[in-house]
């Protein structure tokens, strides 16, 4: 009986980390969707990354996800690509350690340090790229997050639109 409370628990746990996964790619779709060109390279300061760099950082961050998943931790800092393809790039990596967490496929770690590393990170990145928006003078709206219609699985830059924006 135990076992089976544990592997339920493990189910629920991995069916958590999923939806946050959704979470991450309709909160990072909608801070880079409808970005002027000049915002790639935007600084906010001399130390400061760009938003390319961030995003670059993103995909970094959800390759070594999926590595550290499989069992292989490597860690790589991506060369931003140009804007449009270094978005795209992002969005593949999370749908790449999605589809892994989908599978029955075992973990080679805690989903716990999967969350408290990588995809925790990804989300104060994300917030990062908002806050460069509204530096650079490209805010984006605010929205009850609550509301918002995110499905586990839908981890591409195509998202619903947002139900309740200010």
């Amino acid at each position: 009986m135990e076992a089976a409370i544990q592997a339920q628990g493990a189910t629920s746990a991995r069916q958590l980390l999923r939806h946050t996964l959704a979470t991450l790619a309709y909160r990072t779709a909608k801070a880079v969707r409808g970005t002027p060109e000049s915002f790639a390279i935007f600084s906010a300061g001399a130390n400061a990354r760009t938003p390319a760099q961030i995003v670059a950082h993103l995909g970094d961050l959800m390759d070594w996800a999926l590595a550290i998943a499989k069992g292989a931790p490597t860690w790589r800092n991506s060369t931003p690509l140009p804007w449009t393809e270094e978005v795209e790039r992002f969005f593949r990596a999370l749908r790449a350690f999605d589809d892994y967490l989908a599978s029955d496929q075992p973990l080679a770690c805690s989903m716990d340090k999967l969350f408290q590393g990588p995809v925790a990170d990804a989300l104060t990145h994300t917030g990062q790229i908002n806050i460069l928006r509204r530096m650079s003078g490209s805010p984006v709206k605010g929205e009850n997050y609550f509301r918002a219609e995110i499905v586990t699985g839908c981890v591409g830059q195509e998202q619903t639109a947002p139900k309740l924006e200010s």
